[in-house]
């Protein structure tokens, strides 16, 4: 039977959404089987509901970011209808039967409750009888703000004893939200920068309700403004504000406001990434100088003209190169001090609409969980398959343990100096940029990012001379000469790549404006095959729902012929395991068995034979039909005594048609999140960005490559 966890808030503003998809997120990410259930949704205020669609947003917020699909909430209204006829058993069964649906497929289901409200004086009730009859768990969730060490206990202890008496739910734990938040914490002019925040206490030592162990503290999360931080559509939506320019209004953040009617001298200073200027709309010489910034590179949240007032259309005609940066601009009928206010009062609520902001939020929390003595607790396992959280979380301590050092040739590119940071934050690896350092260290500076004083800048122009004798040894067969390499290292590209042929770097990472072959043929000339492998190849992680699976070859190889597809199986099943996924192959074909033949089919049956001759040690099987591959109920029918039918995490497609197909379709149709390619059978492992790719999938590239270093090194496949 399903353990129950029930969250319980100590006041209005405790944040209690993100703590429970905070608490989802972080069990699963340990690999718990876990749902989520809200019995009950309460009314929102008008902002909430422009940005949520009057959907409750908790739920809104796991089907968007989630498998999981929860029942709908009973809106408050109609429980308190229901508790005023006196149909209060009517309810609760109602409550049951819907946590059981839930409960049926989980080990562990978190229950959001009620926020209390001063005007609905039986939401306590409702929160101790739903507990009650749901045999949960009880978690407080609290904000301590400016409370001292006894009122928070006295807190802790009233919230508490709700829950207490005969046959009633034990309250097992407290998380500490918004610890340090401010006073007020709304989108002020200028405040979010200057406003002091609160210093922390030791809770754990201070606190008796956790020094005498009555409670124990689950998890202390820190106030953190930039969860805050709307996006300018988000404002022009609340607001019903007229949009002048669109330009990168869905992307752009607001972490600052500057209300600016100073001489241009005294506004210098506010013109930072992220920040939204506020102005009236005739002082065209402040709207100038905002568009010279643009153009310098400032990633400005936006331009709001206030007073139903526009610049002359010279002026506008002037500025009309710095809205080709994405520079959003937003009109406002009231005056400057009204539009502030307005802006001060902005609902903090994130939109449905708004996944990273969620996904933020989720991993703000999940980050700081006592993970390990919740499951103790709860007495739950690991699920055999390996979760998308679970899949991210693992990557991450992986990439810290093998401590590598990676090589970014294009070290001055925005998203790549923000991932290096990011990286370089999180130790996922000893990140290497390889750039002008004064045009570096200007990018970071433009994007309000602080380079960290030990994060390694390479000047190319510094160390280029000493590669050329090294390449042209390299390349003797080919009759490479000292000139034609020293013109070639004037690719930053080609530089890295030696920086890891000569073992100096562990791996290289680049793509994010390079194309695929400027990455992989400088690898394929100097790097080379480690002398186990036929072929370089690739795979995707395809990030499904309920599990991470393994697709390849989806890039690389046009029509690999059966040893080479044998090849490709074992090198797809050896990073599947590297990265913490149990490898079952699975050989694709259209055909099932012994059931269809011809030149395709034979080719797939060949290079299965050969796969399973060198690593008897491996479940592959094939050929398989892709549904008869995934699915349990197919592979009883088609293929009832395959060992990997219906369980396979590594399809292993047999040509680039076939697997880029359909890892672009499932992708596309499933909204799936794909990580790669990463290639493989290198020497050392060099891996290719989409020119597309946001600084996240630049992180989790470095992540990669990092891990796959530490594998290559392990198997001994480095030395030529």
């Amino acid at each position: 039977m399903a353990k129950s966890l029930f969250f319980s808030p100590t006041s209005m503003d405790s944040g209690l959404t993100s703590v429970c998809l905070g608490m989802l997120r972080a069990l699963e990410r340990v690999g718990v089987s876990v749902g989520f259930y809200k019995p009950f949704s309460q009314s929102v205020h008008r902002a909430e509901s422009v940005h949520n669609d009057g959907q409750d947003s908790s739920v809104a917020f796991v089907r968007s970011s989630s498998h999981l699909n929860p029942p709908d909430p009973i809106p408050l209204k109609e429980a308190q209808q229901q508790l005023n006829r006196g149909k209060s058993d009517y309810l609760l069964e109602t409550v049951v039967g819907e946590y059981h649906k839930v409960a049926s497929h989980f080990d562990v289901v978190i229950i959001e409750g009620l926020v209390p409200d001063q005007n609905e004086a039986y939401i306590a009730r409702l929160n101790v009888e739903v507990a009650r009859n749901l045999g949960s768990d009880v978690i407080l969730v609290s904000t301590p703000k400016a409370l001292d060490a006894p009122e928070l206990d006295e807190e802790l202890d009233f919230s508490a004893r709700l829950f207490a008496g005969a046959n009633d739910p034990d309250v097992i734990g407290v998380v500490l939200n918004k610890i340090g938040e401010p006073e007020r914490s709304g989108l002020e002019p200028r405040s979010t920068a200057a406003r002091p925040v609160l210093p922390a206490m030791d809770f754990r030592g201070r606190c008796k309700v956790f020094s005498e162990g009555r409670f124990r503290l689950l998890a202390e999360i820190p106030w953190q403004p930039e969860l805050l931080a709307p996006r300018v559509s988000d404002i022009a939506r609340e607001l019903e504000l007229p949009v002048l320019s669109e330009g990168q209004m869905h992307s752009r953040r607001v972490h600052k406001v500057s209300v600016c009617a100073r001489s241009i001298r005294n506004m210098t200073d506010t013109l930072r990434p992220g920040t939204l200027m506020v102005t009236p709309g005739d002082r065209e010489d402040i709207i100038v100088t905002t568009a010279l910034a643009a153009l310098n590179g400032v990633p400005l949240a936006g331009l709001m003209l206030t007073g139903g007032l526009m610049p002359d259309q010279r002026v506008i005609d002037l500025c009309h190169r710095a809205l080709d940066t994405g520079l959003p601009v937003l009109g406002s009928d009231t005056n400057t001090y009204e539009t502030a206010h307005m802006l001060a009062n902005l609902s903090s609520a994130t939109p449905i609409d708004d996944p990273e902001r969620i996904e933020k939020v989720m991993e703000a929390v999940a980050t700081r969980v006592d993970t390990d003595w919740l499951q103790a607790h709860l007495k739950v396992e690991r699920q055999s398959r390996l979760s998308p959280p679970a899949f991210r979380y693992q990557l991450s301590e992986r990439a810290r343990a093998a401590n590598k050092r990676i090589v970014l040739p294009e070290g001055s590119e925005p998203r790549t100096v923000q991932a290096a940071i990011i990286s370089h934050k999180h130790k996922l690896a000893r990140c290497a940029l390889i750039g002008n350092p004064a045009e570096i260290r200007r990018v970071a500076d433009s994007q309000d990012l602080e380079l960290p004083e030990d994060i390694e800048i390479i000047d190319p122009a510094e160390v280029r001379q000493r590669y050329i004798d090294p390449m042209v040894k390299l390349r003797k067969n080919k009759g490479l000469a000292p000139d034609m390499a020293e013109a070639m290292l004037e690719d930053n590209v080609v530089l890295g790549t030696m920086m890891v042929a000569l073992d100096e770097a562990d791996g290289l990472v680049s793509g994010a404006i390079h194309t695929t072959a400027n990455t992989v043929r400088p690898a394929l000339q100097l790097i080379k095959t480690h002398d186990h492998a036929k072929v370089v190849s690739s795979v995707f992680f395809m990030l499904l729902p309920q599990q991470v699976v393994v697709y390849g070859d989806c890039a690389i190889n046009p029509d690999p012929n059966a040893e080479e597809l044998a090849d490709i199986a074992i090198q797809s099943a050896e990073s599947a395991e590297a990265f913490g996924i149990d490898p079952v192959v699975a050989m694709i074909s259209y055909s099932t068995g012994e059931s269809g033949s011809g030149q395709d089919v034979d080719k797939v049956r060949e290079a299965t034979r050969i796969a399973r001759e060198r690593r008897p040690d491996l479940l592959i099987d094939g050929p398989l039909q892709y549904d008869a591959a995934a699915i349990e109920s197919v592979a009883k029918s088609k293929a009832p005594d395959s060992k990997v039918a219906g369980k396979a995490t590594v399809f292993v497609f047999p040509d680039l048609n076939t697997g880029n197909t359909t890892y672009k379709a499932v992708q596309r149709s499933a909204n799936v999140v794909s990580i790669g390619p990463m290639l493989q059978g290198l020497r050392k492992p060099v891996n290719d960005l989409s020119r597309g790719a946001l600084v996240e999938d630049i992180v989790f590239t470095i992540a990669l490559t990092a891990v796959q270093a530490k594998q290559v090194e392990d198997a001994g496949l480095s030395k030529s």
